[in-house]
Formats: structure tokens, C-alpha cells, sequence
């Protein structure tokens, strides 16, 4: 994929706030700190488009990246912030799932989980939100760097497991520091901007 523009457009909280243009979304979720904003800088060849930080919790508004005047990025607030008060975890599980459940330019999830550990109790949760909705998910294993190589595949086998991953679903190995999965990561999310193609073919060969 060659970036030719990438630009954060806006931070909405609620569906009015939302692009209007209708275009394919992928939202990008996982644990705080988990590294969501160095996958998004990695990708879009970026150092600091989406700012990172060491403190948690930093993302609390749905931020929208416009690529390429083609689709967008959605970072998500992350989740799993214990120091987060109830009531802020509350509004902002409000905001995610009501952007996740009612947004028809969405086309995936990316899921973002850090290989070196079992999935969390939240991932788990989120994984089966996303199924239960039928919202289609690409797992991305981030941190592949931090683990030797001989590990890889047994780390991403106790994702599966934990997950009890459809056999349908992709997972990505990927590394915001070397780059590596980085043409795997966008090669999945393609396939879903075709079948977005497809579909307004029809739409369009519809109405003639």
C-alpha cells in the first residue's frame, strides 16, 4: 500500500460527529497501551500521526484518520484501564459500542494484542463481542520483536486458544519496530476494501 496522504480529520464522540463520506472503516482496538498509535504510525510510514504515550488511557474519543481520500483508520479508546473511574469506562464502552454496532462503513475490527502474553480477559471479551455481532476481525500480534523468533509460533497457538479464534479469522504476526507483517496487515484489510468495491459496483450497476 503506498501512502499518498494520511491526516487525522476529526475526534467524535457520537454518531453526529461522524465523516459523512461513505467510505470503508477500520476500527483499530485493543488494550491500552498496547500499542494501537505505533501500528497506525508503522503502517501509514508516520512517526508521531497518531501520538503515542506510556500513560494509559490517553485515547478517550473516537479518532478518524483519513488515508489516501480512500477509507479511514479508527482508533478506538483502549480497554482494560483499571485507573480509569467506572463512570469514564462506562461512557467511553458506550461510545465504542455504539460506533462498532451501528456504523455501516465498517468493514473490520483490527484487533491489536501483544504476542508476548495470553490474551487478556478484555480481549477475550471483545473478540466475543465482535463475533457476536458478526463483525468481521483481523488479530494483529503486535511486539513480535520483544520474543525470539524460534517462539512465534507457539505465542500466536496460545492466541488462537485463548481466543478460540475462527478458523476463518486472520491473524497477523507484526512488529511496529521492524515493520515486519506489515504487508500481511494491509494485504488483509484490502480484501475487505474489494469486497467494499464489489458491492458498490452492484449498487451502481443497480440504479442504471
Amino acid at each position: 500500500m503506498k501512502i499518498k496522504s494520511a491526516d487525522i480529520v476529526i475526534s467524535a464522540v457520537k454518531p453526529d460527529q461522524y465523516p459523512n463520506e461513505v467510505l470503508p472503516e477500520f476500527a483499530l482496538a485493543g488494550r491500552s497501551n498496547v500499542g494501537k498509535s505505533s501500528f497506525i504510525n508503522k503502517l501509514l510510514n508516520r512517526k508521531n500521526l497518531a501520538r503515542t504515550s506510556s500513560k494509559p488511557g490517553k485515547t478517550q474519543t473516537l479518532n478518524f484518520f483519513l488515508i489516501n481520500e480512500e477509507f479511514y483508520f479508527v482508533d478506538v479508546p483502549g480497554y482494560g484501564y483499571a485507573r480509569v473511574s467506572k463512570t469514564e469506562r462506562a461512557a467511553w464502552g458506550k461510545m465504542i459500542e455504539t460506533y462498532l454496532t451501528t456504523r455501516e462503513q465498517l468493514k473490520a475490527v483490527v484487533l491489536i494484542i501483544d504476542l508476548r502474553h495470553p490474551p487478556t480477559e478484555d480481549d477475550v471479551m471483545m473478540y466475543q463481542f465482535l463475533k457476536h455481532y458478526d463483525i468481521p476481525v483481523i488479530i494483529i500480534n503486535t511486539k513480535a520483536d520483544k520474543i525470539p523468533k524460534s517462539k512465534w509460533q507457539k505465542h500466536m497457538k496460545i492466541t488462537r486458544e485463548t481466543l478460540e479464534l475462527d478458523p476463518n479469522d486472520t491473524i497477523v504476526l507484526f512488529s511496529s519496530e521492524t515493520g515486519y507483517g506489515k504487508d500481511q496487515a494491509w494485504a488483509a484489510m484490502q480484501s475487505y476494501m474489494k469486497e467494499n468495491e464489489v458491492e458498490r459496483a452492484k449498487i451502481e450497476e443497480a440504479e442504471q
